[in-house]
């Protein structure tokens, strides 16, 4: 049991790989159904999840898994076919796998009642869910593209070409053979083939080309050429792609087999002497582009196998302790720079900058080790769309752009939930039904987009639709009836301010409650979730078109960049990130507008925020000068003006919380301390700006 506790956390870690590697996998087999190394990927993960399932004492899941592997392992042999029903069964079995490790995670025995399941598993074993012999959709589209080529095939895959092949297809890349074919009426050649090339390199890697890529130039063949493609995209967009070149006659996209490989390597063409003789000339008189590629493809691998090599797992609340300490370190370096100023000697000034350097490196790192890619969140999803699509009789196509995108782990631990409402939110308040889809002349697929990218100091997560977009009139009506708006005040709401109505808490528009929304829970939590973390959320939207839901968050939240300002004695931290420009105005240039102070801010009208007045600061003596500090900060796309006593400077902070007992502080996320020992409070911009 000692050994079990050991090494139970890299077990519940690598179980949890596994079960997404099986989920992402059995997604790409209901594209796939014919694509048996896809079979063999699952199996490999769930053997593998069995063993350690076993080894480690959890005999119910290894149990469970063995009866899927059973199932795995009879359609890997082909004795039955993979088909939706089939799937639905499998995806079940690893949903309770799933439910299992969760159940350790927390300190659980893993046992759960499966028979259900397990009887299920079974009868497919069985043969005795036979599948239906009706091709599926997906089964028909793949025979449109990946017909036998009216062409020889000419490509001739080397020991290294083979190794390159089975390792993309290893990680889950698709590799094709691209008969292009141009028309005979076509008068650069040359020009084609580059537009062709430039098109498949900027949605994946050229392998192999038939002829090399110098014959190509000089335009020495005939009106067909041939090349081996590693991508992620599918048959289909790489067609489309390559025919919006002009003067193409016909593109045939293939998907490379494992047996097609076999039969084009050079132990297999002994008996085409042309093609060999063609081969010899090729490797006599490799490509330039050849030249360059492969020696970099191969260090590549190399860079890969060492990264693997020396890869270890750190428990996350040693990357605390760790940050933790650096925090302290900084609040240190303050002080140190702080005292070398007052001191005014060169030896420690010199020390203490040297110092600051190193630990600006340092801080790099430390932040660097914290940091996640996204895809850990964004992974759950592409399962979550296909059940609830299947549960709303929807098609729905999900697509995700920047899963490699990092965040800050306390920021990954806390978006997955947000970012489930929202999802949910597309899929059942946004994606229509095919009928009305196809009645509204739009495709009966609707399509879901996930995109994460870094701009600045932030991270953007948008959740996009091409759905019904929001009915301003609903919304509308049903904020009056819930008491949100009044009828007066709703006549001058903003489209944005009507759309922000979807997150006052217990706002619903669904017509009836069901198991995925209604119960008017959810959109307003997003919003407060998103705010604890120092991000925003906004939303356009546009009726019958779409919706985009945008969510801004900070890429971390202990180390922050701030302006320190003072008031009166007191001193503040406003975020660097919210800040526009400082400025000094006169009094004379305020203007008051409907009993708000206002300013005229590069031909706009901002209002001022007197930050002693909202603070409570206690004055020994009246304030009054003829110029004003004022610090221009903005929250989307309303600007406002904070009026200070007085400037102090720039300075990186470490941001600490206030406690339970001080948590309810309006416009108030925090505070830290100072080199000189004082603390500032940290102004909320998001609370201010409400």
């Amino acid at each position: 049991m000692e050994m079990n506790q050991q090494y139970l956390d890299m077990f519940i870690e690598e179980s949890k790989e596994h079960l997404q590697a099986c989920s992402d996998q059995l997604l790409e087999l209901e594209k796939n159904p014919n694509d048996l190394y896809i079979v063999n990927e699952i199996f490999r993960s769930a053997h593998t999840l069995k063993g350690m399932a076993a080894t480690m004492g959890f005999e119910d899941l290894a149990d469970l898994t063995h009866k899927m592997e059973n199932v795995l392992d009879a359609i890997r042999n082909e004795k039955i076919v993979v088909d939706s029903n089939l799937l639905d069964i499998v995806f079940e079995s690893v949903d309770h796998l799933e439910a299992m490790i969760v159940d350790i995670a927390n300190g659980g025995d893993g046992k759960r009642d499966v028979s259900d399941i397990v009887s299920k598993l079974k009868a497919i074993e069985a043969g005795q869910l036979i599948p239906t012999s009706t091709p599926t959709e997906q089964e028909m589209a793949a025979d449109v593209y990946t017909e036998e080529p009216t062409t020889d095939r000419y490509l001739i895959y080397d020991e290294y070409d083979v190794t390159v092949l089975q390792q993309s297809k290893e990680q889950g890349f698709n590799v094709y053979e691209i008969t292009v074919s141009l028309r005979p009426d076509c008068l650069l050649k040359a020009a084609r083939v580059y537009m062709v090339f430039e098109v498949l390199e900027k949605n994946g890697e050229v392998l192999k080309s038939f002829p090399t890529v110098e014959k190509l130039e000089e335009e020495q063949f005939d009106q067909t050429f041939q090349v081996t493609f590693i991508t992620k995209d599918s048959a289909e967009e790489i067609q489309k792609k390559i025919n919006k070149v002009s003067e193409i006659d016909k593109v045939v996209v293939m998907p490379l087999t494992k047996e097609m490989i076999k039969e084009a390597s050079k132990e297999e063409l002994v008996s085409k002497e042309q093609l060999q003789q063609e081969s010899k000339k090729s490797e006599q008189q490799p490509s330039k582009q050849q030249k360059k590629s492969e020696p970099l493809k191969k260090e590549s691998n190399a860079t890969k196998q060492s990264a693997q090599s020396k890869t270890i797992r750190v428990s996350i609340e040693r990357l605390d302790i760790l940050m933790n300490l650096f925090e302290e370190l900084v609040i240190d370096r303050g002080r140190l720079q702080s005292i070398a100023t007052d001191v005014k000697h060169s030896e420690l000034t010199e020390t203490v900058e040297r110092m600051s350097r190193t630990m600006g490196d340092l801080q790099n790192i430390v932040l660097t080790m914290r940091m996640i890619p996204i895809e850990t969140v964004f992974n759950r999803f592409p399962k979550m769309v296909r059940s609830l699509s299947r549960d709303l009789n929807k098609k729905i196509n999900l697509e995700i752009i920047g899963a490699e995108t990092e965040l800050d782990r306390t920021v990954i631990d806390e978006i997955g939930d947000p970012l489930v409402h929202l999802i949910r939110n597309s899929v059942d308040h946004g994606i229509e039904s095919p009928e009305v889809r196809k009645a509204k002349g739009k495709p009966e697929e609707g399509t879901v987009i996930l995109r994460a990218y870094h701009s600045g100091n932030y991270v953007f997560i948008e959740i996009e639709d091409d759905g019904a977009g929001i009915n301003k009139d609903k919304v509308l009506k049903k904020a009056i009836d819930r008491g949100i708006v009044t009828k007066e005040s709703a006549l001058v709401l903003t489209d944005k301010q009507i759309n922000e109505l979807i997150f006052e808490s217990g706002f619903s528009t669904a017509e009836k409650i069901t198991d995925v929304s209604g119960r008017g829970v959810g959109l307003d939590v997003v919003k407060t979730t998103i705010q604890s973390l120092g991000g925003s959320i906004s939303i356009e939207s546009e009726q019958d078109v779409g919706s985009k839901f945008s969510i801004q968050l900070p890429l971390t939240l202990s180390i922050i960049s701030v302006m320190l300002v003072e008031i009166e004695k007191e001193i503040y931290a406003i975020p660097l990130s919210s800040i526009i420009e400082t400025s000094i105005i006169k009094k004379s240039e305020i203007l008051n507008a409907h009993n708000q102070k206002v300013i005229d801010f590069r031909g706009k009208v901002v209002p001022l925020i007197f930050l002693d007045e909202v603070f409570e600061v206690p004055r020994n003596e009246i304030y009054d000068d003829e110029y004003l500090s004022v610090v221009i900060v903005r929250k989307g796309d309303k600007l406002a003006g904070l009026v200070v006593d007085s400037f102090i400077g720039q300075q990186e902070i470490v941001l600490k919380s206030l406690g339970n007992y001080l948590k309810n502080i309006f416009a108030i996320s925090g505070a830290t301390i100072l080199g000189n020992g004082q603390v500032a409070l940290i102004i909320d911009i998001n609370a201010l700006m409400k």
